[in-house]
């Protein structure tokens, strides 16, 4: 199978070839940058030497790249999948975007939180949180892929919003990303001496995955969510760890949550509960597609504490894009992603 990177040359990009040399169904067809056309990848990334030393083509033949593709990734920033996609809608291939364009089953949701008119809103398209929607990626012509931040609060709160056990109104959460999350290329905030030996919030009320975080919800507890999101960035260069809270309603029982928990995720191999009591750590999955879950009962004051872990560029990017992959094409979903932790 055919698979071509758009946006290569970013830390997604690079994840998603780390992950597919080791998936015996995919060979590369074409990567592409823009800013570094012409260049080999191995040179950009030099620990890919000898493993990919192909040179970086530009999307000026963007239709021949697709029409020798099966599948299309797109790891480019928010605006520019969705003119792709639609650009290349007469060819018979699957596309994932590692970006925002076709989270939303309401156009206007994206188009209101990141102020770009969406030109392809009638596209064939599902949300690429695998464990959550299987079904729909199964089919779906474009995958959006799900956000790294809301992949680990979602699928530490779903169990809660689908049994009702919680109140909806009581959500909150807090997520810490490693810098990476922020991209390649060179900022203040992800600047050595800025981030290093420092813990910061950003974002509050108002950060982008916000709203895909309250439509995945309100698509599992059948009625509208309104959650309170906090990102924050740490100085560690991979991983996430979410700490989500909620208000138990009267009438549930604290083993109602621990089996909320069983019954939702105790079949899917890439989700492994620590059960209650149990503290995720962002080192115990890097470099991995697993996304581990622990939760605490607070008898005092009938909050329950969820914490779930991933690997940012794996499970909340380029592994979960494979997984998608696998699922649309009818692989094992473990192909290429049966990964053990790097540690220490």
């Amino acid at each position: 199978m055919k698979a071509s990177i758009i946006g290569a040359s970013g830390y997604a990009g690079e994840e998603l070839l780390r992950l597919l040399h080791g998936h015996p169904k995919a060979e590369i067809a074409y990567l592409t940058s823009e800013s570094r056309t012409g260049e080999q990848i191995s040179k950009l990334y030099p620990h890919l030497k000898g493993i990919y030393d192909n040179k970086l083509d530009s999307m000026e033949k963007i239709h021949d790249i697709g029409a020798a593709s099966d599948v299309l990734f797109i790891a480019l920033p928010h605006g520019h999948a969705m003119k792709i996609a639609k650009a290349l809608s007469d060819l018979p291939l699957r596309i994932i975007d590692l970006g925002a364009d076709y989270r939303f089953a309401d156009v206007s949701v994206y188009e209101e939180w990141y102020r770009v008119d969406h030109v392809d809103s009638h596209a064939d398209r599902a949300y690429g949180l695998s464990e959550l929607y299987r079904s729909q990626v199964r089919t779906a012509r474009i995958i959006g892929n799900a956000g790294c931040y809301t992949t680990a609060s979602i699928l530490a709160l779903a169990p809660l919003v689908k049994e009702h056990l919680v109140y909806m109104d009581s959500l909150l959460v807090d997520a810490v990303s490693g810098v990476s999350g922020a991209g390649r290329s060179p900022k203040e905030s992800s600047h050595f001496p800025e981030f290093y030996d420092n813990f910061t919030a950003y974002g509050a009320v108002s950060h982008r995955h916000t709203p895909e975080i309250e439509q995945a919800l309100s698509d599992q507890a059948g009625e509208t969510i309104i959650v309170n999101f906090t990102p924050h960035l740490a100085p560690i260069s991979r991983g996430i760890l979410a700490t989500c809270y909620a208000t138990i309603r009267a009438d549930a029982a604290f083993e109602e949550i621990d089996a909320a928990f069983e019954k939702m995720y105790a079949d899917e191999i890439f989700i492994r509960l620590l059960g209650r009591g149990g503290y995720p750590s962002t080192k115990y999955v890097r470099g991995t597609n697993f996304c581990d879950i622990g939760w605490h009962v607070d008898p005092r004051t009938r909050r329950v504490v969820v914490f779930s872990a991933i690997d940012n560029l794996v499970k909340g990017a380029a592994g979960q894009a494979i997984q998608n992959m696998n699922i649309a094409f009818g692989f094992d979903e473990r192909t290429g992603l049966d990964l053990v932790p790097m540690y220490p």
